[in-house]
């Protein structure tokens, strides 16, 4: 297997071997069949050649990026678009989201069976004194109407602004209800914690997630018609769980839980967790394989493909967890998915050398290099302009 030089966790340099083979790829044209709901979650590739300035403007590399939204379609997967993974609010502004959905589902439209749903929030809102609920019913009222009218499904996705404007629990049972009355077919819920996003502490009117729970469930079961499922992104799986067995009959839990996805996706002798995760991005085909496993009844399969990769996500999430975007555009870099390790924004900055390196460990063992040579090729690269030769 490929050897290179890496740097030590604790400083230093050490020797490193990769040692394991890649989980194997569906044939082309049979995707697995699951019996769990899956979305990835996909990240946007950005324009390398774009003569603009990074960190204000922004470039999209548009076929590479719908590229990899047919490599996702093709392992099975439904597709969560213009997300908090495609750097939604960290780079990437509600016009390039648009054309990014219209893209995507002009793709989806090519690909009998192909699912996706869209982000539709408030970010053309930027929070501010003068900002009222009524602002924030009209900028959701905005999104939604450009989404639907290109034929899409609405992840009706948190607002920086609500969360700045909402006055208490109130506020949001009255934006919420305003909006789901109005979709055209039911919604997914995206309640995205202060971890992923500081400017969204106390959503839903109370800084208690499990207060703060009782508003959003009292939201849900006065809209179950409108609402398909919410995902939740709080890293507690205890939470989630206690989420999960309050939910009204037909309404998903999508877990967003990235740490412990595997568990819950499982499930426990009173109900499982569907998924919409942005891990799915990087780890797609062991996704893709264990979900294979677990609707053939094998669930002692599933874990033992999903269970590596668990460490792997762990890392790439870590605290600052909004930066956990670096870390998925990496692994597609390594895994040739894209030619070059560029974000929009300049966010590929926001991780360390040593990060990528236990990043790059971490792939090996969770087998998802899908080309250990190419990978290690690459990995090289990125060392060498940090000055690791």
């Amino acid at each position: 297997m490929a050897a290179l030089t890496l740097p030590r966790n604790g400083g230093g340099l050490e020797s490193y071997s990769i040692r394991n083979a890649p989980l194997p790829m569906p044939a082309p044209g049979s995707a697995p069949a699951f019996n769990r709901v899956a979305y990835a979650a996909a990240h946007v590739v950005a324009d390398p050649l774009a003569d603009n300035d990074p960190w204000l403007d922004i470039a999209v590399d548009w076929d590479r990026t719908l590229a990899f939204r047919h490599y996702l379609w093709d392992l099975g997967l439904g597709i969560a678009e213009a997300m908090d993974t495609a750097q939604r609010g960290m780079g990437l502004d509600w016009p390039t989201a648009k054309a990014l959905i219209g893209r995507a589902l002009a793709g989806a439209k090519e690909r009998p069976g192909a699912v996706i749903a869209c982000g539709a929030g408030t970010d053309h809102l930027p929070p501010g004194p003068g900002v009222t609920v009524a602002d924030v019913i009209a900028a959701y009222e905005q999104q939604i109407e450009a989404v639907e009218g290109l034929g899409g499904r609405v992840i009706l996705m948190a607002s920086r602004a609500l969360a700045a404007v909402a006055k208490g629990p109130d506020d949001y049972a009255r934006v919420y209800g305003r909006i789901l009355a109005q979709v055209k077919q039911p919604v997914i819920l995206h309640w995205l914690g202060e971890m992923f996003d500081p400017a969204l502490a106390g959503y839903w009117g109370d800084a208690d997630h499990n207060r703060a729970m009782d508003t959003c469930l009292a939201v849900i079961r006065d809209n179950a018609t409108k609402v398909d499922g919410i995902k939740i992104s709080l890293l507690s799986k205890e939470k989630e769980i206690a989420m999960r067995r309050r939910l009204p009959q037909g309404v998903r839990m999508y877990t967003g839980d990235d740490f412990n996805y595997a568990e819950l996706i499982a499930g426990d002798d009173q109900g499982y967790s569907d998924a919409l995760l942005g891990i799915f991005d990087a780890i797609a085909p062991a996704a893709s394989a264990g979900l294979a496993r677990l609707a053939a009844g094998d669930e002692a399969g599933f874990h033992a493909i999903l269970a590596p990769t668990v460490p792997l996500s762990r890392h790439i999430f870590k605290a600052p967890t909004r930066f956990y975007k670096t870390g998925v555009v990496f692994l597609a870099y390594l895994n040739g998915l894209q030619d070059h390790f560029l974000m929009i924004g300049g966010q590929q900055s926001t991780r360390s050398l040593p990060h990528l390196a236990e990043l790059f460990r971490l792939a090996d063992a969770a087998r998802v290099l899908r080309d250990p040579d190419l990978a290690a090729q690459r990995m090289r690269k990125v060392l060498a302009v940090g000055g690791v030769e």
